[in-house]
């Protein structure tokens, strides 16, 4: 990460806040994204632009919108990247050029609603301890429709789960399944520097989400201040399974998608180990007992069905499919399944 750069232009106890966004090819709805940026009623002071070797139109609307920008008396730094670096990486590099106090991760499909950069610094003022703040989205169609459901539905968040955010257990959730999605997330800059690089396997926000979580106080808003939109050229889309995508799951092979699961958690433990003292003393022991239940499942697929069921079992009575996966689904999931 970049040093910070102090801005001269920040006014006297009010936070800098900074937009991350980066486009690739997202001619088609990019403008919309930029528009509700300037309609926001607290406008950011700066938005930093990473473009991964788009071919389309895209550059020219970004152009457009730096003029726009600074006439409004927005920062704007337009970076263009050849060769492509990919989401996670153009993230890594645009993240390193934001200078603001609180960053936001933007996409470049969605669309903000004008209250989001007022209603989120206004929630970081109130808590100088925390350190990342994801929401709610409004799920839309292609064409800005609603999809009558929400981010948070598609999730299927548990009420346990959220009330486990807020009071302060959110790394033992982030650890066993993502919930904040990087178009909804905002941070606090200083805390990017325990968080870089992103681990193998991760993806940035779910990374910066576990990583912080791990720290100090992260914490989520129920407010849906942006619309998503699910479109086929999503790079990560969402919307709520049906009994027929549920059924999938539950018979598809598993074994290769928990050892990736493994490997994830080496190195989300290489982090955690290097930030020594800064971590929650609790982090690594909750760590390595997901990894051993984990690990125990892989055993699982060697087996006939009907032989997995005294296992199955063991775990379900010590309660690990409950505290490390998706409890009684993934129990029946490890009974069905073939690899």
């Amino acid at each position: 990460m970049s040093a910070h750069n102090p801005n001269p232009r920040r006014r006297m106890g009010r936070a800098k806040l900074s937009v991350v966004l980066c486009s690739h090819n997202g001619e088609a709805y990019l403008r919309q994204q930029l528009d509700s940026l300037l309609r926001q009623t607290r406008l950011p002071d700066e938005v930093v632009v990473g473009d991964d070797d788009s071919t389309d139109g895209t550059w020219s609307i970004l152009q457009d919108f730096g003029g726009q920008g600074r006439a409004r008396g927005i920062e704007i730094r337009l970076l263009r990247r050849s060769p492509a670096l990919g989401v996670v990486g153009n993230f890594s590099e645009s993240l390193g050029v934001a200078t603001g106090d609180i960053v936001f991760l933007c996409d470049q499909d969605d669309s903000w609603r004008p209250d989001k950069l007022a209603t989120i610094e206004k929630r970081f003022a109130s808590d100088p301890s925390l350190l990342l703040l994801w929401t709610d989205a409004r799920l839309v169609d292609s064409l800005g429709r609603p999809l009558g459901a929400t981010l948070f539905d598609a999730l299927a968040l548990a009420d346990s789960e959220k009330s486990a955010v807020r009071d302060g257990r959110a790394f033992e959730i982030l650890l066993r399944r993502s919930m904040a999605t990087g178009a909804t997330v905002a941070l606090q800059r200083r805390a990017l520097q325990s968080a870089w690089p992103v681990g193998e396997g991760w993806l940035h926000d779910e990374w910066l989400a576990v990583v912080l979580s791990a720290i100090g106080f992260v914490d989520m808003l129920e407010e849906q201040l942006i619309d998503y939109r699910q479109h086929e050229r999503n790079e990560v889309g969402m919307r709520k399974r049906s009994w027929k995508d549920k059924w999938r799951g539950l018979i598809a092979p598993w074994r290769s998608a928990l050892q990736r699961e493994v490997a994830r958690l080496n190195s989300l433990e290489q982090r955690l180990v290097a930030l020594g003292s800064a971590i929650r003393t609790d982090a690594l022991s909750q760590l390595a007992s997901r990894r051993e239940h984990l690990q125990r499942r892989i055993a699982l697929g060697s087996q006939p069905r009907w032989r997995r069921l005294p296992s199955i079992w063991r775990e379900a009575r010590r309660g690990d499919y409950r505290r490390f996966d998706t409890g009684s689904h993934a129990m029946l999931r490890d009974m069905l399944r073939h690899d």
